[in-house]
């Protein structure tokens, strides 16, 4: 049996019609005979949710009992049960009740699809979990039910429903999404204009994103390479000159003008490391793509037109920016220049843009040709020179009389001439051509192959090994300066590399995509096994070419260590680049290697504080646990014999005891299941509206009469928390501030109100707490000072902080003026409430306005 599909109705805010949309798609399969039911589904007690509901199979829902209220979750068991083709589970990103098999929803939702059935769910964008960040900028509100992007992101559809601001509005303010009473709050506050056009933009381009993303797995896979302008790429081609700076803010600015516009700045070093190219330059431009929202990319190529077209290509760019040439004008009878080549060879599916900038014909600083191991055109150059150049110089000379010795000179610097352009081979063609030359028309007897004077035979032999010493010395220096150069270009490379690496910037992926995008490489993946007869697994892979899954079917394998390899694919590689490439192994080793050690010290840190709770756990059960039923269990047996026998006042004073010592070990043990359920990130906090006078007199019942002053005025504000965990907390810390406070001075629980919020004080005139031990009060199983262990097992003020926290309000201390402590608890005040803690009311669309 497969897995499930899953599709996901996505939308911008509360209120634009996700679940309306889901609901109709279910009819519509039900009308096409698909066994679809509703797995959860809320309606609010709405009358078109509950028609759009009629003739849909509703499974029942399960209800947990917690806190004294009754609450209904899906029954993930009787749907799996029912075992329909598809299942429809509302908001995706929920957090289940606690007692639920899952702690989200999502959750469920996974083992729904890993059983095979198909589900159908809504999520809004400000509930994925990579965008918290930005939707607290924008709306102000922190949203704690999230949902990983990554559930989102394997989903089979994800279907926008969009909905303009005005008419989101409208419908908030005929009442179709929150109840009336809440409806002008909501348009003041979340709802505002600015904040659902953010909104909107981010769950378009998030849409766009996972749209681009297809496009380009579809592409790869039908091997399109002719560039498809659905959504403006830039790129941007930089020398590590200084107008680069003026070429990517020009980017920048062109792919402001389209909607999604993307900029992608890449450097071409050649091979032969062949640039004038500043590290201290190319960083800072680095630095400003990057903040400008592009991304910086670095490739080796020795056509740098070829290279920068094809890396245009491989992105799917529809636009190249380019700068004026640097050169000088004479400098362009060497060719007409990367831009001009580019120009020409774009195609029309790619628009080239050159830029002016302050540095255009300044020269690069310079030569052209510069340690180069001779290129193409100049050993042309070299060639003509030594074989046409020596008959040229014949013919000229035929008409003027010098002598044989200027004419050897003559001949002997067009020897040098030919070197320098050419290399050896020319050079030698050229002392030949020119030997024979010599010999023919300028040495006794004339125009014959033979030489009468013996000196003469020797001045033609100098003249030869001259002219084959300067052509080998050349073409040594220029095979010098080309090793020199390539290591250059290597070790630049090598070293921005390991920078990243040690500086932690690059994981492994992103390693391995700088791999292939150096090497214009198809994919890019690292394989490993644990034996030599093991079969090889993928450590991590980039790109869209054909998987490989042995180093054999790569086009390039590189063996890293014993039992690694990097594999790619798209070209084989020359012998010279290997050497690097092992490099690159080599980073992406040790960035693997870093990666699980951090896991693995991940779980040694869980287990070693699991170890340590464990610890504390069993000091507190050996100790102050079984001190209070050692009392208990000797007033029982006291009681029980039948030897003694006891007045009313001493029995009264043993069931006393017995009372207390019950009570003791009632707020030992809820302390520890409340330090339990904080380690766990089980608490999920009930928030609603309550006043303060209501919850603080509870939270006094644990302490003597008369120890503690309330001042809680009745104006305060209501505030908004979860009244079980408030009293709790409120409860350890008046019960730890009356333990260390002195009997004639009573502890004073004050409030007050400070703009959106109420603080709570809880005063002692203890003996304080010095300020390097004020965080480590609030540590588990930890007692400030000589405390005896029967004072408690120190998790009061650890509960106390962890509840606050999950009702969104903080614990903190100060020192009491004249001595003492004291505790400082703020709560959110009534009114200022986020969004993720209103009801999950999800609107319903009209149905002549339902997007699609």
């Amino acid at each position: 049996m497969g897995r499930g599909k899953l599709r996901i109705y996505l939308g911008a805010a509360p209120g634009v019609g996700k679940t309306y949309a889901m609901l109709s798609e279910a009819h519509r399969r039900v009308e096409r005979g698909t066994d679809c039911v509703v797995a959860f589904v809320e309606h609010h007690d709405r009358p078109r949710t509950e028609v759009m509901l009629h003739g849909l199979e509703q499974v029942p829902r399960r209800e947990i009992d917690h806190r004294g209220g009754t609450f209904t979750e899906m029954d993930l068991d009787a749907v799996l049960a029912r075992r329909p083709q598809v299942a429809l589970v509302d908001e995706l990103a929920h957090t289940n009740v606690p007692g639920s098999r899952n702690a989200k929803r999502w959750q469920d939702v996974e083992e729904l699809l890993a059983a095979g059935v198909d589900v159908i769910s809504t999520v809004n964008i400000q509930h994925l979990e990579s965008l918290g960040d930005i939707v607290e900028s924008i709306t102000g509100v922190r949203q704690q039910e999230t949902v990983p992007d990554e559930v989102v992101r394997r989903a089979d559809q994800v279907e926008l429903v969009d909905m303009s601001p005005e008419a989101l509005r409208r419908r908030m303010a005929h009442g179709n999404i929150y109840r009336p009473d809440k409806v002008d709050a909501a348009l003041s506050n979340y709802f505002r204009p600015g904040n659902l056009i953010a909104l909107r933009e981010l769950a378009l381009l998030w849409v766009a994103d996972r749209v681009d993303a297809y496009l380009t797995r579809y592409r790869s896979d039908h091997r399109v390479s002719a560039i498809w302008g659905s959504r403006e790429r830039i790129v941007v081609g930089l020398t590590g000159g200084p107008e680069g700076r003026t070429l990517i803010r020009r980017a920048a600015r062109l792919a402001e003008k389209g909607a999604g516009g993307e900029v992608l700045a890449v450097y071409i070093a050649r091979s032969d490391g062949l640039t004038s190219a500043s590290p201290k330059e190319l960083a800072m431009q680095r630095t400003l793509v990057e903040d400008l929202g592009g991304t910086f990319h670095h490739v080796v190529g020795d056509d740098i037109p070829a290279a920068l077209l094809a890396f245009a290509r491989g992105v799917n760019a529809t636009q190249i920016v380019l700068g004026s040439s640097r050169r000088k004008t004479w400098q362009y009878v060497f060719g007409p220049g990367v831009g001009a080549t580019v120009a020409r060879e774009s195609g029309p599916d790619l628009d080239v843009h050159i830029v002016t900038h302050g540095e255009v014909a300044k020269g690069r600083g310079l030569p052209v040709a510069r340690g180069a191991r001779l290129g193409r055109s100049r050993r042309a150059w070299g060639w003509l020179a030594g074989v046409a150049g020596p008959p040229a110089l014949a013919a000229l000379l035929s008409a003027v009389d010098l002598g044989l010795a200027n004419d050897m000179l003559l001949f002997l610097a067009l020897t040098v001439a030919a070197a320098l352009l050419g290399g050896l081979l020319p050079a030698l063609a050229s002392a030949a051509v020119g030997s024979l030359l010599l010999n023919y028309f300028y040495t006794p007897p004339l125009h014959r192959w033979t030489i009468a004077d013996p000196k003469n035979i020797v001045a033609i032999v100098i003249f030869v090994a001259v002219g084959a010493a300067v052509a080998s010395v050349v073409d040594l220096a220029a095979r010098r300066t080309h090793q020199a150069a390539r290591l250059r270009a290597e070790s630049e490379i090598l070293s921005f590399l390991a920078g990243n690496v040690l500086r932690g910037e690059t994981g492994l992926e992103e390693l391995l995509e700088r791999v292939r995008e150096t090497f214009g490489m198809e994919s890019a993946a690292l394989l490993e096994r644990a034996g030599d007869v093991e079969p090889w697994t993928c450590a991590g892979r980039v790109g869209q070419g054909r998987p490989v899954e042995r180093p054999d079917q790569a086009d390039v394998d590189v063996p890293v260590g014993d039992h690694m390899a990097l594999a790619l694919t798209g070209r084989v590689l020359p012998a010279e680049d290997r050497r690097v490439l092992a490099a690159f192994g080599a980073q992406a080793a040790v960035v693997l290697d870093r990666r699980r050690l951090r896991e693995e010290a991940d779980r040694a840190r869980a287990l070693a504080e699991g170890n340590r709770i464990r610890t504390a756990l069993l000091a507190a059960v050996s100790h102050d646990l079984r001190t209070p039923l050692a009392g208990i269990k000797a007033a029982v047996s006291s009681l029980r014999s039948e030897d003694v026998e006891w007045s009313e006042e001493d029995r009264a004073e043993l069931l006393e005891g017995i009372e207390e010592g019950a009570d003791r070990l009632d707020h030992l043990v809820g302390n520890l299941l409340d330090m339990s359920r904080l380690q766990t990130g089980t608490v999920t906090p009930l928030i609603r509206e309550i006043d303060l006078d209501e919850v603080a007199p509870m939270a006094l019942g644990g302490v003597p009469e008369g120890s503690v002053v309330l001042d809680v005025p009745e104006t305060l504000p209501m505030v908004d928390v979860d009244p079980g965990l408030l009293e709790r907390a409120m409860a350890n810390l008046v019960e730890n501030a009356v333990k260390y406070s002195p009997s004639a001075a009573p502890v004073l629980v004050a409030a007050s109100a400070l703009a959106d919020r109420v603080e709570v004080r809880v005063v002692d005139r203890g003996p304080g707490v010095p300020d390097e031990a004020k965080d480590r009060i609030f540590e588990p199983f930890q007692r400030y000072g000589d405390a005896p262990r029967g004072a408690g097992v120190g998790l009061g003020l650890a509960v106390a902080r962890g509840f606050a926290e999950a009702m969104g309000g903080t614990l903190t201390t100060e020192d009491t003026p004249g001595g003492g402590l004291t505790m400082v608890l703020t709560l959110r005040a009534a009114g200022t409430r986020p969004e993720h803690l209103l009801p999950p009311e999800e609107p319903l669309a009209e149905p002549e306005r339902q997007a699609s």
